[in-house]
């Protein structure tokens, strides 16, 4: 594997940092709701989305070694989040699923750099 800059991350960083806190966002409006019970697994995956994009972020920031491994760990966690976020009509759920799909995209083309 060859090592890559920042710079060379740039475009991934910033689609974890919009991930993150859209699903920070989700997880905030959603609390707040009164169908919480209903939106508890999407409370649950934009919790973890949103942590596993703060970890991509610093792996790419300090060009880890795992950064391939946790880009695809991330991509994962965006489906599964916009993946739940799409049976819910709430506007916050709606925008979680774009940011996440294209999130998971941007971390794909990393596994192929990487």
């Amino acid at each position: 594997m060859t090592q890559l800059t920042v710079t060379t991350y740039k475009e991934c960083i910033d689609a974890c940092i919009r991930c993150m806190n859209v699903c920070n966002v989700s997880y905030v409006s959603s609390l707040k709701g009164l169908d919480i019970f209903e939106l508890r697994e999407c409370l649950r995956l934009d919790r973890e989305c949103a942590d596993l994009c703060a970890v991509a972020i610093q792996a790419m920031t300090r060009n880890s070694p795992f950064v391939a491994e946790i880009c695809e760990l991330v991509a994962k966690a965006c489906d599964a989040c916009a993946d739940e976020c799409m049976k819910h009509k709430h506007e916050h759920c709606q925008e979680c699923v774009e940011i996440c799909r294209e999130c998971a995209s941007i971390c794909r083309s990393v596994l192929v750099t990487a």
